[in-house]
């Protein structure tokens, strides 16, 4: 459901590119990968994100994977479309292809790798704002990027009405909820183990990895602490963390949301591309137990 505090909805999974064994898109198996999470409490789809490994995808790949996962959505999600890159140019023209593809709304990390100052982070945002008429969340993985979006450059962006959400991968809680309480941007928990933490805080939904195989659980989650029923949160929280553990700390994530799929019988194959490699044998075994300890079955 679409509101003013939860533009994208509240239960979204930064969904894998699906890939046969020689590391040809599967456009089958991403369809496929939607109605799974369609039946399984999503209200949102965020594609060519960092698990969809955008950055090994190129241009007429991630465009293809937008208007295959929006087509095949239609009216019943959010569907949000990673458009980052440390390429202003590039950006703006893949937010202009995102909007064309049918995406309802955009990603936007902070540019990798160059290290931009904040006022060339604030530049490089309002060109992509300028270029749609999209609504745009923030991506602050500084982890991944090196730059994080300080609380005084998300204030200032805060004011372009293109702007409406960060998703938060960052983990300064004390930082977010003075920016809850002075902007009115959306915020998102973008790292698994912190989602109870945000949404305890107000946050108005989770972008999740684990979310592929757990979406059912996160649903629950969600309406618990919406409900006020924070010992049921608790309980589902607590519940996962054997699954969030082995999908997120085993190698990446990508990596084992993708083998999690197929031990789930999801997709047919777990292939990624380089320099991303499968799962080894005793990397599934972890998996197993973790998907099993936290009642997660096919």
């Amino acid at each position: 459901m679409t509101t003013p505090s939860r533009p994208f909805g509240s239960v979204l999974t930064a969904m894998v590119t699906p890939m046969t064994p020689d590391g040809e898109v599967d456009h089958k198996g991403a369809r496929d990968l939607v109605e799974h999470l369609l039946a399984t409490g999503h209200d949102g789809i965020v594609v060519n994100g960092t698990t969809g490994e955008s950055s090994t995808l190129s241009f007429d790949e991630s465009v293809d994977m937008m208007r295959t996962v929006a087509d095949q959505v239609g009216d019943r999600a959010h569907v949000v479309a990673g458009v980052g890159s440390n390429d202003t140019k590039h950006c703006v023209e893949m937010t202009k292809a995102a909007g064309e593809a049918g995406v309802g709304g955009l990603l936007l990390v902070s540019p990798y790798y160059n290290k931009p100052t904040q006022r060339g982070l604030i530049a490089h945002c309002e060109a992509v704002a300028a270029a749609t008429q999209l609504p745009i969340m923030l991506y602050d993985i500084p982890g991944r990027t090196g730059i994080p979006f300080a609380p005084a450059t998300l204030a200032e962006l805060a004011a372009n009405p293109r702007i409406v959400a960060v998703k938060d991968a960052k983990g300064d809680q004390w930082a977010a909820t003075k920016l809850m309480d002075q902007t009115d941007l959306a915020w998102y928990s973008g790292a698994d183990e912190d989602n109870l933490a945000w949404l305890a805080l107000g946050a108005s939904g989770v972008i999740s990895v684990v979310g592929h195989v757990a979406g059912t659980q996160y649903r629950e989650m969600v309406d618990a602490v919406e409900a006020g029923d924070l010992d049921r949160a608790r309980a589902v929280h607590r519940r996962l963390v054997p699954a969030v553990e082995a999908i997120m700390t085993t190698s990446q994530g990508a990596i084992m949301a993708k083998a999690a799929l197929v031990e789930l019988g999801v997709i047919p194959h777990a292939s990624v591309r380089l320099p991303l490699v499968e799962s080894t044998d005793d990397d599934l075994e972890i998996l197993r137990a973790g998907l099993s300890a936290a009642g997660i079955t096919g």
